[in-house]
């Protein structure tokens, strides 16, 4: 699409039209080279370098690897965690652990925190899902499509078995009769790839469906693949539970159902995962009174709710758990993907802990691993250049930018009055001049 609409620009100039970097089609032939893995697989890259996958328990497919290579004569062999998930969700196996490794490259995403209990975040979830829906509002939960949406549907499924007094029944009894619709594209598409590969759940999840129980199914559940059908949540006025990505809610449906949720005090936004600083979900949940959304100011008097625990990343106790999990510790460990406070903390809790030395690398770093004296020196790093006529670039960029908005409005209108356009081509559309929206917003606020 984008390369059709500068197509267009360039024929009412005289150009050259130009060919896309890819197709649709290429794209879907592309998968034919696509090699699958199982799991706990040894596979020879070449003589000297071979790789195993295992089950990082973070998502379905998250891998850790491992990485032997011989160079001189010595084997040396690398671990990288990739995202460690949390020992708490219900659906998918713990991450395995690694028996020994020289050098471990680990996430820090939680670093310096701890997550809540999978029982207490159940019942938390269930009052204030039953509270909401009680005071006749709506609860919009923004999720990761992949992963999170599909625990959150599990333990929904799952609530009636964790307790049985009075209160309870009636809370779980207004929770099953009220409709809860997930509503993103990407989560229905990735809810039913959990369906077809459940031999990678739990043991005991299995066996549940193995009995006639699918976790991902319950009354009231409902899907909404159409723009269409995501409009009418909004215009609908019954209490009801809306699952929609994205998570840190930066592009994506949420966006809508944020607008028409978070002014209203009925109503609860309950996030359930990581909230990236700088994102509309990290200002909401830190308490803003006030946000743009499409340009607009949105009033934040909805209940802000945030439930830790339903994280996919390990908390603090989980990373530290891989690393004593080991029987051979390694040699010393480079921290990736953190901010920088949970990485310090964590940093500081394996040294005094677990006797290892620490690396946070820094963009654009390179180390040298002397074998011989297994020392670790940083001896390369790229340097951000900024060059020295930016004010003018930026005037250039500014007057270019005047030129190609209005061809897009041009372009799009056309679009747009075509009837034979599809929802789906629509909805891209809408999202792609949403993002640019929002990027215009951060220039302008920023």
């Amino acid at each position: 699409m984008e390369n059709e609409w500068k197509n267009k620009k360039r024929k009412r100039k005289g150009e050259k039209e130009v060919l896309p970097l890819y197709t649709a089609q290429e794209a879907v032939r592309c998968l034919e080279i696509f090699e699958p893995i199982q799991y706990d697989e040894i596979i020879e890259i070449t003589e000297d370098i071979h790789v195993r996958f295992n089950d990082a328990g973070h998502m379905l497919g998250s891998s850790i690897i491992e990485l032997w290579t011989k160079e001189d004569g010595k084997e040396t062999k690398t671990v990288f965690t990739g995202d460690l998930g949390n020992n708490d969700i219900p659906l998918l196996d713990s991450p395995t652990m690694i028996e020994d490794a020289d050098y471990l490259i680990m996430e820090s995403t939680y670093g310096s925190r701890i997550h809540l209990r999978n029982d207490e975040k159940a019942e938390l979830f269930l009052d204030i899902v039953s509270d909401t829906l009680d005071n006749g509002g709506t609860v919009v939960i923004p999720s990761f499509a992949v992963g999170r949406t599909q625990e959150i549907l599990y333990e929904l499924n799952k609530l009636k078995e964790t307790k049985a007094d009075d209160e309870f029944r009636r809370k779980y009894k207004t929770l099953m009769k009220s409709s809860v619709y997930v509503d993103s594209p990407l989560a229905i598409s990735a809810t039913e790839v959990f369906r077809e590969n459940t031999n990678l759940f739990e043991k005991e999840i299995q066996e549940e469906i193995m009995n006639g129980d699918n976790p991902l199914e319950f009354p009231g559940l409902k899907f909404t693949p159409s723009a269409e059908d995501s409009k009418a949540l909004n215009e609908d006025n019954t209490p009801s539970i809306i699952i929609s990505a994205s998570g840190m809610c930066e592009v994506g449906r949420i966006k809508h159902h944020l607008k028409h949720n978070l002014w209203n005090p009925k109503s609860t936004i309950l996030f359930v995962g990581y909230q990236a600083p700088g994102t509309l979900g990290y200002n909401i949940v830190n308490g803003a009174k006030k946000v743009k959304i499409f340009g607009e100011e949105i009033a934040v008097n909805a209940r802000i709710e945030y439930i830790e625990g339903y994280s996919g990343h390990a908390d603090q106790t989980g990373l530290m758990n891989f690393i004593y999990s080991f029987i051979k510790k390694p040699k010393h460990i480079f921290l990736v993907h953190g901010e920088e406070e949970s990485q310090d903390v964590l940093s500081e809790k394996i040294q005094e802990e677990a006797q290892i030395p620490v690396t946070i690398p820094e963009y654009g770093e390179t180390y040298d691993i002397d074998l011989l004296e297994d020392k670790v020196e940083m001896v390369n790093r790229i340097e951000r250049k900024i060059t020295k006529t930016i004010r003018t670039e930026i005037k250039e960029r500014l007057e270019k930018l005047k030129e190609e908005i209005k061809d897009m409005d041009s372009y799009v209108r056309q679009d747009i009055d075509d009837n034979n356009l599809r929802d789906e081509d629509i909805f891209r559309i809408n999202e792609k001049i949403k993002n640019l929206e929002k990027q215009i917003l951060n220039v302008i606020e920023g």
